[in-house]
Formats: C-alpha cells, structure tokens, sequence
C-alpha cells in the first residue's frame, strides 16, 4: 500500500512530515512524501490579511487530500482553521510538543525593544507585557526569520518554540513564554494528520488521545468566538483547565477567563468585546 502523504515544502513542514512518516512506517506500507505550495508560502511580503485569513497554509493540501492527490496532510495544529473542512477531518494529533511561545535574540523583554512578529496574538500579548516594545511585522520561515532578525536590527523575535526543538534551534532562544505571559495559539505544539471522512483508520494508530482531547477543545472554543489567526485570540488546555482568552490588537485591554465547557468560555469571552 502506498501511502502518500502530504506537506509544505518548507524545512521544518518536511521535518513533521517524516516525524509523522515514522508513525504511520508499516508492514505493506510505503511512504511517499509529497511537498505542496500554500498561499502562505507563495506569497511572503504581504500581512495575512491580504492573502486570505486562518488556513493560508493549508487551504492547498485539502484541496489535495479531496481531490484524491494526496491520502493524508502534515499540518501544524495551530495553522488550521478552528472547524473542519467538510468531506475531511483529523484522524490523528501526535504527541504535542512544547506549546510555548520563544523569544529568541534575547533572555528578557525591555522597555523599548524592537521586536518581530506577524502573528497578533503575539503582538496584543507582548504589548500588555511592555507597552514600550515596538512590534515589526517580520514573515517567512523560521530561518529567515532567524536571518532577518539580524539583518534589520531587530532585538529578538518570536516563534514557537516547537518547531525551533524540532530543527535543532533550541540554543536560538533566550526564553520561553508561559502560558500565563503569553497564552499560546490553540493547537500549538501538535502536528494534525488530516485524512477523508471515512478514511480515519489510516492513522488512527498514530493518535495520542490526550493531544487530542486538549487540542479539540483549544479548537472548540476558538471557533465558538468565531476568531481566527488575524483575531488576537487564544485558547490553551493545560490538561487540566481551559483559558482563553481576547485582547486589543495594541494591546490595550487583554481578558482572560478559565473553565472547562468551551462553548460557554467562549460565550463569556465574547461578552467582552461586544
């Protein structure tokens, strides 16, 4: 059985794509990597909002995966969007990694810092933290943002500390937010196999229940606000309690609440910004 499985390009989509490989790895069964171009890959420069909302990196491999080109998509959780794709679902979430957000270029935030980020949770976050920071949209992968760092003077910038273990870059960061500093993007740390309704059995074998009990209600809540990656929206799932949480793109006001029924955490953290 070939088993063709689905990615981005990119270093570090290739390197979960093989950790997922390693996972689905059988008797009868051969791996074919297939890499796929995302909107989000293709286009670089622009903020997101210009090409398109959550799931610009995964918009490609669906349209894959429903066309019959591909039998299973590599994405990292928190690139999906909040509901699934109709005629698809996540037949399995992989043991999730560290979840936190990195700062790599230095230890500490300071008054003043330039710092480097597209995403607006991180920048809603970071500025409650030290309104002074000046925030500077920086894009691309994790290397060029490694690179651009230096190259336009910037203090530090943030990525998720998962996919920085997974290339071998820890030594790059300086510190790891907790969650009760910044709260990370729902599904953040996992990778999500994503399969055709009926066709679960696949990967079910890969699946790590707890992952995917944490991640799916990260993903509930987030869609019963009705946010997406461009929202400064966050929901995280300690294994024990839920937060989520809304925020003013500048950081002005940030809220936070706790519970366990996603859809009236959500209901509660809506109130907020009505």
């Amino acid at each position: 059985m070939l088993l063709r499985i689905g990615s981005r390009g990119s270093r570090l989509a290739l390197t979960q794509a093989e950790l997922a490989a390693e996972q689905l790895r059988g008797p009868g069964i051969e791996i074919a990597l297939v890499p796929i171009t995302t909107a989000g890959d293709r286009d670089r420069t622009k903020p997101f909002g210009q090409i398109g909302e959550r799931g610009v990196f995964v918009k490609e491999l669906e349209e894959a995966l429903l066309a019959g080109a591909i039998d299973v998509a590599v994405h990292s959780a928190k690139d999906m969007t909040s509901t699934d794709t109709a005629g698809l679902v996540v037949g399995a979430y992989l043991p999730r990694e560290d979840p936190r957000d990195a700062l790599c270029g230095a230890g500490e935030i300071r008054p003043g810092m330039r710092i480097g980020t597209a995403s607006v949770r991180r920048r809603a976050q970071l500025l409650a933290l030290e309104p002074s920071l000046s925030i500077e949209p920086l894009r691309g992968n994790i290397d060029t943002r490694l690179r651009k760092r230096s190259e336009r003077g910037l203090d530090a910038v943030v990525l998720a500390a998962c996919g920085l273990d997974r290339l071998g870059l820890a030594g790059e960061i300086g510190r790891r937010f907790e969650p009760d500093e910044v709260l990370p993007e729902a599904g953040q740390g996992a990778l999500a196999l994503q399969v055709r309704v009926g066709e679960e059995d696949v990967v079910a074998d890969a699946n790590d229940p707890e992952t995917s009990r944490r991640v799916e209600l990260e993903r509930a809540c987030v869609a019963a606000i009705g946010g997406g990656c461009l929202a400064p929206i966050a929901a995280y799932h300690d294994g024990e309690t839920l937060t989520g949480l809304v925020a003013d793109p500048d950081g002005r006001w940030l809220e936070r609440r706790t519970g366990e029924d996603p859809v009236a955490l959500a209901a509660e953290l809506a109130a907020l910004t009505a």
